[in-house]
């Protein structure tokens, strides 16, 4: 019984030894988080106008864990189910988005989503009043 599961337990360590990822077989990949350059603080939008999102890629690095691009629209501090973007390549460093119908409001921002999530600063949408 000893020998037993000495054998079952040996053959357990080898299994997991063996079957551990190894650094050699993966790709070394670097997270990017682009500062948003356009719209900055200042900037109005009016609803239905066009205009495009730009960041900065100058410290964009070789292997990016998430290329993918999707901007969404914030309100205050939170977050809205607006997608004015997806789909697109970050590395392109802008897209054109339309602007949607929304409350006039001064403290809207975008989240640029690849890699990792960055907000751009707080701007202003013109759109419907209520009052």
């Amino acid at each position: 019984m000893r020998v037993a599961l000495a054998f079952a337990f040996f053959a357990s360590w080898v299994q997991l030894v063996l079957g551990a990822p190894t650094a050699a077989g993966l790709e070394k990949r670097d997270v990017f988080v682009p500062p948003v350059l356009y719209p900055h603080a200042g900037t109005v939008w009016n609803s239905g106008q066009r205009h495009n999102v730009t960041w900065d890629l100058s410290n964009a690095p070789v292997n990016i864990t998430n290329s993918i691009g999707t901007i969404l629209l914030r309100k205050g501090d939170l977050s809205t189910p607006v997608v004015l973007a997806n789909g697109f390549d970050i590395l392109l460093g802008r897209v054109e988005v339309t602007v949607p119908w929304l409350l006039t409001g001064s403290d809207y921002s975008l989240v640029l989503f690849g890699d990792s999530g960055n907000f751009s600063p707080e701007f202003t949408i013109n759109g419907l009043d209520l009052f």
